[in-house]
């Protein structure tokens, strides 16, 4: 029988307690992001790591940049449509009636995107492995080298538009005409007007900073509820939120914040920044 998942994240004893589970399918997502001599960003997948240094035991890999973004998009990882999404999940042996549990090598927020775009079409049973690889390496659990492969099979996606916002929701957000909280993941200097890889600094005007630091502990895990809470501000209330930062990444993490404490009216500004800042007539602040 499937492990049943209570929460959208699981812990490491979780993890370890389900092993070798029926139906329970752990996804490693790593990816390993660079900044180029240009100043721009590019992310490549982080298999090799997967590969040679290791992975929870039995855990198949997930090409974020490749086989769940969409290559013909001007955007940087750009959700897949449908049918690209039905083919590389159902490439890792995963169907509908899996247990799926993500985790990546980094601070969560490339599980989160896969556990999100799971969401997003149509499947419920996904969890992130809270803390990730390194809390799994950092508590010497077991852990196997090479590639895992599963027995392709078919899946059914179902889309749920609402999981995601466009450009155009988000200018009326920012013109009051439709009701919603912006939430910003970007670190907390980029908010204010630091540097970045995007076409121009800033944020999205009416937007609330919650970066990274302030979901996650300094162990990469999720803060307790009060301290999510506290963190969330007003995007814990009724009205829908619009997660964002630039290029729908670490919104992810800012979501499965949200649903942690049981917040689920929420999209992704999928374009985010990679998409707002190239257009000059898009407004952003800055602290100054």
């Amino acid at each position: 029988m499937s492990p049943v998942l209570t929460a959208p994240i699981v812990s490491t004893q979780w993890v370890a307690d389900h092993l070798g589970a029926d139906d329970m399918v752990l996804v490693d997502a790593s990816v390993v992001a660079t900044t180029l001599a240009d100043g721009s960003r590019d992310w490549r997948t982080g298999h090799e790591s997967y590969q040679l240094d290791g992975h929870v035991p039995g855990a198949v890999f997930a090409d974020l940049p490749g086989a769940f973004s969409n290559p013909t998009s001007p955007l940087p990882l750009t959700r897949p449509d449908e049918a690209a999404f039905e083919a590389a999940v159902g490439a890792l042996g995963i169907t509908n009636d899996s247990c799926v549990v993500v985790y990546d090598s980094g601070r969560g927020q490339w599980a989160a995107r896969l556990w999100w775009l799971f969401r997003a079409f149509g499947h419920d049973e996904v969890a992130v492995l809270d803390g990730g690889w390194s809390a799994w390496r950092r508590e010497e659990r077991p852990y196997d080298l090479g590639v895992v492969t599963r027995p392709p099979t078919t899946f059914l996606a179902e889309e749920r538009p609402d999981a995601w916002a466009d450009k155009r929701f988000v200018e009326q957000v920012v013109a009051g005409d439709e009701d919603a909280v912006l939430v910003c993941a970007l670190p907390r200097d980029e908010f204010d007007g630091a540097p970045t890889p995007w076409a121009r600094p800033g944020h999205i005007p009416g937007s609330r900073a919650v970066p990274l630091d302030d979901v996650l502990d300094e162990d990469g895990r999720f803060r307790r509820d009060a301290e999510l809470r506290a963190a969330l501000g007003t995007a814990t209330g009724d009205r829908r939120v619009v997660v964002y930062c630039g290029a729908g990444v670490q919104a992810a993490s800012d979501a499965l914040a949200l649903h942690l404490v049981g917040h689920t009216s929420v999209s992704l500004y999928d374009g985010s920044l990679a998409e707002w800042a190239a257009d000059p007539a898009a407004p952003l602040v800055t602290a100054a």
